[in-house]
């Protein structure tokens, strides 16, 4: 091969001295061929690389070499095995080879995953009310003395870099609605872009470049905002790495110590302050001259107006059993008796339970976490108990049933006067479904100031009480209206019994 100095004397022999190739080749003592090659290249330097490395001997032992290499990969360099130890393992395995084979490839391979692993960003710049991004991370906090793992949802915009964390339970597809509508509240409006990693609460399928088959709900929540989602290249984290760096910037600084708190409430309280409070002091990286919370008000005026809020539910069906329970979760929630055996929606919210069927609510609960809780409403079950009174003394649904204050008073005093109080008592409870609570509790209350407990009595009062209420006042016309108010006269019947006497006789 060429060296550089032969090169340097072929440069000068011909373009400086000017001598003719056949000359230069002969002084140097090159061939014609060799000195064109230099001449016509005008190189200062000539470098052999082999296309294609042919490995004879080695090639059978090419994976479990790569294996091995692999397995120190994640090793300290102190750890790692030298091409020299490499060699003598394969030895024993049966390679016969030479050492330079196995120096070769492992120099190489080497070499590869340096150049993989150093990758190169591109800085994106977004203006204002552009975009935002989204994330999940998980944190470690101390809740009611319990070691309990948070998700926290983070929203953070791409111009102002103005961000906020709100912590769940679950990592679910009503808590991300949840946590776009909580986020738009919290900055007063709503970017054109979302920009996302393809969460499975967001995307059903990934299709060939930046298609995404979107989940139909997810999809109305943008439409609902008029935001447009953008899904990230998948294992390409750098599309939305603002959100990324916040996640461990929000993990050392709001997260470290491990947080004592005693619920969720408490926990997104802290980290709203929080956020506000880093915001206020932080320099804006691109605006030096500002901070991240002066760059957020110039950016507001430019968000999309905020609509209403969004029925932020999750769809799942789910079947009545004969206990008139659905589950969720690993919890049970009751619904309307009259549906036991039917399939029903539930639209599951981030705090909430709602239970469909054919557009009509028949059930709705505060949402519990954890497992094996069974939530009742007694009224759900009304309709069996003018079957089955005698459910009311130990079904489950009607253990520490709150009733209204006049509705216990008068279930407690039924209780001690009369053996079939049960039968009684759901007479009294049939009548809330017909005139509502607050008409039965005002009978109950006037039926215990008179001492007189009774479903009679109180049914009584509650229908004199209907009837007032329904005395119709009728404008007459001028004409139809007495002149004389009839007077109450006795007399009148007495001379009529008279005249039906004398006709008699």
């Amino acid at each position: 091969m060429l060296t550089v100095e032969t090169i340097r004397k072929v440069r000068i022999a011909y373009h400086r001295d000017g001598k003719s190739i056949r000359k230069t080749a002969k002084d140097l003592r090159l061939s014609r061929n060799t000195v064109r090659k230099v001449v016509r290249s005008d190189q200062t330097a000539f470098e052999y690389r082999r296309s294609k490395q042919p490995f004879p001997k080695l090639g059978a032992y090419i994976n479990e070499l790569e294996r091995r290499l692999e397995e120190d990969q994640g090793l300290p360099k102190k750890r790692r095995r030298t091409a020299q130890v490499l060699f003598e393992q394969l030895q024993n395995q049966g390679y016969c080879g030479g050492y330079d084979s196995v120096r070769r490839y492992v120099k190489r391979w080497r070499h590869q995953q340096q150049h993989m692993a150093a990758q190169v960003f591109i800085p994106l710049t977004f203006d204002p009310a552009e975009a935002f991004q989204f994330d999940w991370s998980h944190e470690l906090v101390q809740m009611n003395g319990m070691p309990v793992k948070a998700k926290a949802a983070h929203l953070r915009l791409c111009h102002s870099r103005m961000f906020l964390v709100i912590a769940y339970s679950r990592e679910t597809q009503e808590m991300v609605f949840d946590a776009h509508m909580r986020a738009f509240e919290f900055f007063g409006g709503v970017c054109r872009k979302g920009i996302y990693d393809n969460l499975k609460a967001a995307v059903n399928k990934v299709l060939s470049g930046k298609e995404r088959n979107f989940n139909s709900r997810f999809a109305q929540l943008c439409s609902h905002y008029l935001f447009e989602p953008i899904a990230c290249t998948p294992a390409a984290g750098w599309e939305k790495g603002q959100v990324e760096n916040q996640v461990g910037l929000v993990r050392r600084r709001f997260f470290t110590p491990r947080l004592k708190v005693r619920d969720f409430a408490e926990l997104n309280a802290y980290l709203m302050e929080r956020c506000i409070g880093w915001a206020k002091t932080q320099r804006h990286p691109t605006i030096p001259q500002k901070t991240v919370w002066q760059v957020y008000q110039q950016e507001k005026p430019y968000f999309i107006k905020l609509a209403p809020r969004f029925d932020g539910y999750a769809e799942r069906p789910a079947r009545v059993s004969p206990s008139s329970l659905v589950t969720y979760d690993r919890n049970r929630y009751s619904v309307d008796c009259n549906h036991v055996g039917k399939t029903v929606q539930m639209r599951v919210y981030a705090d909430r339970i709602v239970i469909v069927r054919n557009g009509q609510v028949i059930g709705e609960h505060d949402r519990h976490f954890g497992r094996g809780k069974t939530i009742f409403n007694p009224w759900h079950y009304l309709a069996v108990l003018e079957r089955k009174p005698g459910a009311l003394r130990n079904g489950a649904p009607f253990k520490d049933w709150r009733l209204p204050e006049g509705i216990g008073r008068v279930q407690q005093r039924l209780k001690r006067r009369y053996a079939d109080w049960d039968r009684q008592f759901v007479g009294i409870l049939q009548a809330v479904v017909l005139y509502g609570p607050e008409a039965i509790e005002d009978a109950c209350l006037q039926a215990l100031k008179m001492n007189v407990i009774s479903k009679e009595t109180i049914l009584n009062i509650v229908h004199r009480s209907r009837d007032r209420h329904l005395e119709v006042v009728v404008d007459l016309p001028p004409h139809l209206v007495l002149k004389q108010k009839p007077v109450a006269d006795c007399r009148r019947y007495d001379r009529l019994l008279k005249e039906v006497h004398h006709v008699a006789q």
